[in-house]
């Protein structure tokens, strides 16, 4: 090869072994205009216009599952061209090339904290979550926490109590399932996810958890409407065993997101739903009991005021906990919509407490109140939880930051961290006794899901 300034020397290698392609004769050259070579590709296959249609279905209309059977043009079937790259095939020098993984690591260590330039974004969508889902995570908890109180009234044997509590968790978790379907747009969406059964997915979890909770608890009331205790008081403790995942898994599920204020406060947020669940479920058994006329002074009832005051207690502690370790990242949490609906709840949660420690002068009214204020602060809770996730996919920095794993800094440069060895080569906390537990453990939850899906997919297939 050569140029202006005279012959450009090629390196040896396999590059250089490669035959040329030959040159296309002046008739085989394409059209230059696309509309010729339409017309010049449709005549060379009988004439007529070409068939533009999808091959998955009438065009705006969803999908067919059946596979359309449309090939693809230099694609093998499959896509099996598409496992590999080319440039690191055996005759090429990329190939050849002997890779140091210690260099490549060392690269990696370096980079996770080097000096980042002003991010330009979008990076990631924000959640497209409308009020069906912050409601539903609401009523979801408040269902898991009344299934708590019922469990508790039972083990301490007051049975009439258990009955209502079981017919409250009823009632709330009843309207989960529509607000979801509301939320998808058709029913058949939200049928779909139990198609499958997904051990490692918290979505699909969810949702089976939901359906085997609603069945309990179902189960549970008609049990007590039919007199058999013995049966409503297993259904119950299956209800609240149930529901221990219920009340936390939506919380986990934002956290599995690439969001960055949720996915930052991952050891927060499953624990921060179930206490909110437990404080909900708790007021509004307290508040139907006394409706039903549970005198003032039952035990019952002093012991719902504890546990409800308590868990929303522990939830705002949780809360500011967490909001404390954001750093950069919590600004989701202090503007906007988001620090509105924190402020609200925490102030909620302040009154509720300033209410129950009236309510010895006042009498119960005030203690009503009081849980009143704490169901409604539950809610704004879920509600300033979502909102601040999409406030947080719109921190166009928060994301790039999340990416680096860097947690601090000012805006438009992020600051080198201090130095930090990968996750994957650091030592754990426990030493390696606790490192080979937590692997085993991971490794027979991942076995054991692919077993479970694997068994599945099978049987669907059989029963097909």
């Amino acid at each position: 090869m050569s140029d202006e300034r005279g012959p450009v020397p090629v390196p040896e290698g396999p590059l250089t072994s490669m035959p040329t392609p030959p040159s296309a004769a002046p008739s085989e050259e394409p059209p230059a205009e696309s509309a010729e070579r339409e017309r010049v590709w449709a005549a060379g296959r009988g004439g007529g216009a070409r068939d533009m249609r999808p091959a998955v279905g009438t065009r705006g209309a969803p999908g067919s599952w059946r596979r359309a059977g449309a090939g693809v043009a230099l694609a093998r079937p499959g896509w099996a061209d598409a496992v590999w790259s080319f440039l690191y095939k055996h005759d090429t020098r990329y190939g050849a090339e002997e890779v140091d993984s210690e260099l490549v690591a060392e690269a990696n260590r370096k980079m996770r904290d080097a000096p980042c330039p002003r991010p330009h974004g979008p990076f990631i969508k924000p959640p497209v979550w409308t009020w069906e889902v912050p409601l539903y995570f609401w009523f979801g908890g408040a269902a898991s926490g009344a299934a708590f109180a019922a469990l508790a009234c039972d083990l301490v044997g007051d049975r009439r109590s258990a009955r209502i509590a079981r017919a409250v968790s009823l009632g709330l978790v009843a309207p989960a399932p529509l607000l979801l379907v509301a939320d998808l747009g058709r029913p058949g969406r939200f049928l779909n996810m139990l198609r499958v059964f997904k051990p490692r997915s918290p979505m699909n979890l969810g949702a089976w958890c939901l359906m085997a909770f609603s069945a309990s608890d179902a189960g549970a009331v008609g049990a007590d409407l039919l007199d058999c205790g013995r049966a409503a008081r297993a259904l119950g403790a299956g209800s609240a065993l149930l529901g221990s995942y219920l009340g936390s898994y939506t919380g986990v599920l934002l956290a599995s997101t690439a969001v960055p204020v949720w996915s930052r406060s991952r050891l927060f947020l499953g624990p921060i739903f179930v206490a909110t669940a437990t404080g909900t479920g708790a007021a509004a058994t307290r508040l139907t009991l006394v409706a039903s006329g549970l005198p003032d002074g039952h035990p019952t009832r002093e012991a719902l005021s504890t546990i409800e005051t308590a868990a929303m207690l522990v939830e705002l502690a949780l809360s500011r906990m967490n909001e404390h370790r954001l750093g950069r990242t919590g600004d989701a949490l202090r503007g906007g919509r988001p620090r509105r609906l924190f402020a609200a709840a925490q102030w909620s949660v302040r009154a509720g407490l300033a209410s129950r420690l009236a309510g010895r002068r006042l009498g119960p009214p005030a203690q009503y109140l009081a849980s009143v204020l704490y169901l409604a602060a539950g809610l704004a809770f879920r509600f300033a939880w979502v909102e601040a996730g999409k406030a947080s996919a719109r921190d166009h920095e928060a994301v790039a930051r999340a990416g680096r794993r860097g947690a601090t800094g000012e805006a438009g440069v992020y600051p080198p961290q201090p130095a930090r060895r990968l996750r994957s080569t650091a030592r754990p906390a426990g030493g390696p006794a606790q490192a080979r537990l937590l692997s085993a453990w991971t490794e027979t939850v991942r076995r054991v899901s692919l077993i479970v899906e694997g068994g599945l997919h099978r049987l669907t297939r059989v029963d097909g």
